[in-house]
């Protein structure tokens, strides 16, 4: 009887090991799905105006149908990245992921950036020459330093009426985004 108890304790606790090993491993192996995702679309070098999802259509990246997307794959070892345009008055985000899908940054145009977006992003060496001035960039840049060279960013646009959504999109597609060349 008690050599039973003692087996059952050893199943229930390497049964327990494995699952917490499991539950922990699984975000290691799937971490880049989004960022594969994005890479099939072509988001390299300029920015991707992504497709509106439809009612009833599969939705891999759980994206709001009500907004408008646009996004930006930049490798900075290549040099500084750089996301710029003008973009209608109505609410924007901007976000910033690493290749894990971890966000670096993030902001809106209620910070009071207004319409126009000019975002430099760079790996911490990058901002060392610049903190040293041996980089140049424009005034106003918004400086976002991210520790890993591969990042994604996702621009999303809410058009207040669905008829504005084609003018939305041809604002997002008009955005700039590349490395800075130095």
């Amino acid at each position: 009887m008690i050599r039973w108890l003692l087996w059952g304790c050893a199943g229930l606790v390497l049964g327990g090991v494995i699952h917490i090993a499991v539950i922990l491993g699984l975000p290691s192996l799937t971490s880049t799905v989004a960022w594969d995702k994005v890479t099939a679309l072509g988001a390299v070098p300029g920015p991707v105006v992504l497709p509106a999802i439809k009612p009833g259509e599969p939705n891999p990246l759980r994206l709001d149908p009500e907004l408008a997307y646009a996004v930006c794959q930049l490798d900075l070892r290549k040099g500084p990245g750089t996301v710029a345009g003008t973009l209608p008055q109505s609410f924007w985000s901007v976000a910033v992921y690493n290749r894990s899908g971890t966000v670096v940054y993030s902001t809106t145009n209620r910070d009071g950036l207004g319409t126009s977006l000019d975002l430099g992003l760079f790996d911490p060496a990058q901002t060392r020459l610049l903190a040293e001035q041996k980089l140049d960039v424009a005034d106003g840049l918004l400086i976002v330093e991210a520790n890993d060279d591969d990042v994604m960013v996702v621009i999303r646009l809410a058009p207040p009426q669905s008829v504005m959504r084609p003018r939305y999109e041809k604002a997002l597609a008009a955005l700039k985004c590349g490395n800075i060349p130095t």
